[in-house]
């Protein structure tokens, strides 16, 4: 998924462990006025990472028609991984290696962008509610500039007292993903709570975690969320207490290890500077043939004319979105 945001601002990100616990997401569209909302709680100015997570969305349950639902053409990607888990509905995934995936309820689909990748998302015809999670986590600096690829993975049901999760990234309650995520520490995983019960989850006390609640009054360690918002909770716990309150709930849970890296994200590229992220939107733009006219761009001939970064594409398909267009004046990171 990409960020839709036509004035994207660049953000320099790093942990923070003094930051609040509750916070409130922010509607997103991703295109034209019958286009999906999303909800993002990650990143805002009071948290910008949880581990190495620096993006959260969440979106439905939306009714899909002719007209709306995912539609989301090529895009780019650099210095990231994409993790697409959906609740309700399915989506067809198509990107730059030729990898293909048709995502349903349970199943992950986890790309990772390394040097630079494109791809597209649209929900299949047949689906009529879609729901899910677009998460994003970002990759350290030795891997960074690796190889693009997809990996696909089936989570199973794994019984908790007092409801069931499904753990498609790292570790938690005795089941682990074996997808491999190029980034040490790193967890992700659906809990579906019944109603009235309490679940307690053993954390990794090196780990920063995030609660989603996407369905039901979840009550976290004694306090009820409010659906769509993002409850954090600093290193330093061993255990977290879930309850599914009068009707029972649904979370997601990501978690990880301080990435102890300063990173530099704006649209859908992550970086380590203004420089580098310029210098990857220029090379995008090239690529698709829309570079000409921005005089925000790096000039094209400053951009190394090697083999593509962010292709080949099969014909046929929807036309690319252009990459939004930088400020005149020079980004200030901020933190």
């Amino acid at each position: 998924m990409s960020n839709p945001d036509p004035h994207p601002t660049e953000t320099v990100c790093e942990n923070d462990s003094s930051q609040p616990e509750l916070l409130a997401p922010r509607e997103v569209p991703l295109g034209g006025p019958r286009a999906m909302t999303v909800r993002r709680t990650l990143p805002q100015r009071a948290l910008s990472l949880i581990g190495a997570w620096c993006f959260l969305d969440h979106y439905g349950p939306d009714e899909v028609t002719p007209t709306s639902g995912m539609k989301v053409p090529r895009h780019p990607h650099t210095g990231l991984a994409t993790v697409s888990w959906l609740f309700d509905g399915a989506i067809d995934h198509l990107d730059s290696t030729g990898g293909e995936a048709r995502i349903e309820p349970g199943d992950l689909a986890l790309m990772t962008a390394g040097r630079g990748i494109t791809h597209q998302e649209f929900s299949t015809e047949d689906t009529h509610l879609l729901r899910g999670v677009q998460l994003w986590y970002a990759l350290p600096d030795a891997e960074r500039h690796g190889e693009p690829d997809l990996q696909t993975y089936r989570a199973p049901d794994v019984g908790l007292d007092g409801g069931t999760a499904r753990v498609f990234i790292g570790s938690l309650a005795g089941s682990t993903s074996p997808v491999r995520t190029r980034t040490a520490g790193l967890v992700a995983a659906e809990i579906v709570l019944d109603a009235g019960s309490e679940v307690v989850l053993e954390l990794d006390p090196a780990f920063e975690y995030g609660v989603l609640a996407d369905s039901g009054t979840p009550v976290v360690c004694d306090e009820s969320m409010p659906v769509d918002h993002l409850r954090y909770h600093a290193p330093g716990h061993t255990h977290l207490v879930l309850g599914g309150g009068p009707d029972g709930a649904r979370v997601v849970l990501v978690g990880g290890v301080p990435l102890g890296e300063q990173i530099v994200m704006w649209w859908n590229f992550v970086g380590r500077s203004h420089d580098e992220v310029a210098a990857y939107r220029a090379r995008y733009q090239r690529e698709i043939g829309a570079a000409d006219g921005d005089p925000a761009s790096t000039p094209v001939d400053e951009v190394d004319d090697d083999a593509e970064l962010f292709g080949p594409w099969p014909n046929g398909t929807p036309d690319p979105i252009p990459a939004p267009v930088l400020p005149n004046a020079r980004l200030r990171p901020r933190g």
